[in-house]
Formats: C-alpha cells, structure tokens, sequence
C-alpha cells in the first residue's frame, strides 16, 4: 500500500522545502516504503484530511492519520518493524529528541533568518501575502530587516555546530555507521536551507558540509533530486 505524503511547496510544486516534511520523506525512505506526495500550500494546510493539522508533514497510511514528523517516524518504527529502525531502541529514540531540541534551537532560527526572503520569494501571490503578514507579525519587523542580521550572525551559526562537527569527526553519521532519524533531524534543517536560499551556510571544507553531502546521496540520492536554490 502506498503511503501519502502532505509535502508543503511554493509556487513551483517540484521544490518541497519545509524541515519537517524532509524529516518525514527521509524516514519514509529509510523504511524503502512506497510513497506518493500531495504538494501542497501554506493555506492549504487547514484543509488537508478535513483539518486534522494546522501544520505538515501529514501521512495517510490507509486508514491511519499521522501528523508531526516525530510521531510520524514513531508510527513508521512500529508499524513496519521487519524495515531498517529509524531509532535503534529507546535510547535513540531518547537521543533523537534531544537532537530535534538542539536542532530547533540552534540551527532553525538561524535559518529562517538567512532565508526569511527566499522562502518568501518561492510563494505564490496569495501565499505570499501570508507568509509576509504571519512572519512579519511574529517577529515584529519586516522580513527584510530580518535577513539584515545574517552576515553578523554567520560565524556564530557556524560555531554553534561545532559539537556536531567534533562527532563527526570520528563516525560517518549522528546515528553512528549509519543514518538514523536524528541524522534526518538535521538533514533537514540543513536542505531547507539548500532549497530555499543561494547564501551559503557552511564551508565547503567542513566536516558538517561533507556530512550533509553523504545524507543528499541517501536512498537514491533523494535530496539532490531538488536542486539546490541558484
């Protein structure tokens, strides 16, 4: 049975770029299951599965709803438990919410700040106004000024990653020899920036940038399949 996927995109629906719905695609590609996509808007979202969420990503596994890509890699772990683990016990799983924390924490707000305007540019007229309104509300300047601060915050961004980059350093992910959920955690973060915005948030050089490139080549190469922002 093919699993839907509610994928959010702008005006060009061949471009997903929210974290948490890589989050959730990853892990559908970690299981090797079959999945279908349904591109949709910022205001679509109220409307996906007679309003079940206000955000995505959203599954439909035949009759089973799952809303947030932590739950959905939950649900995934313990209805397909013949498939590769996304968490490798209790432990990872343990280890997974501390990484979403940090993740949150330390990588989106940068994020939004370097890509505020770009993820705006991506959006149709209706849904740009939306997202301009929204953004602006929460944080109670114009998106422009807003993506001001990221030549400042650069170096500080690329310091915070440095526990990361020290684990890196002696094992190949954050799951350890291989991928796991906490790895898309990241992933995610990192390729909604690549999708979204041309400013650079890594060094080539970096031991994170040469983490992100093994993630792109997972599953068939499922990340580069979208092209990074030009």
């Amino acid at each position: 049975m093919t699993i839907l996927l509610y994928d959010l995109v702008g005006h060009d629906e061949k471009r997903p770029f929210s974290p948490h719905c890589w989050k959730a695609a990853m892990a559908l590609a970690h299981k090797g299951l079959d999945i279908s996509t349904a591109p949709t808007r910022f205001l679509e979202v109220p409307a996906i599965e007679g309003g079940v969420s206000k955000t995505v990503p959203v599954i439909r596994d035949g009759d089973k709803i799952v809303v947030v890509s932590f739950a959905i890699a939950l649900y995934l772990d313990e209805a397909y438990p013949d498939r590769p683990t996304l968490f490798g016990g209790e432990g990872g799983t343990a280890t997974a919410r501390f990484i979403e924390r940090w993740s949150q924490l330390t990588i989106h707000p940068y994020v939004t700040t370097a890509a505020i305007v770009d993820l705006h540019g991506m959006q149709d007229e209706e849904n740009a106004a939306y997202f301009r309104r929204s953004r602006e509300q929460r944080f109670g300047k114009r998106l422009e000024d807003v993506v001001a601060a990221r030549d400042a915050g650069l170096t500080a961004f690329r310091a915070a990653l440095e526990p990361l980059r020290s684990m890196l350093s002696y094992q190949p992910f954050i799951g350890g020899a291989s991928p796991l959920f906490a790895d898309y955690i990241v992933f995610g973060a990192l390729q909604w920036a690549r999708v979204a915005s041309p400013y650079r948030l890594l060094e080539s050089n970096d031991v994170v940038a040469h983490w992100f490139d093994r993630c792109l080549d997972l599953h068939g190469g499922l990340g580069r399949k979208v092209e990074a922002a030009a």
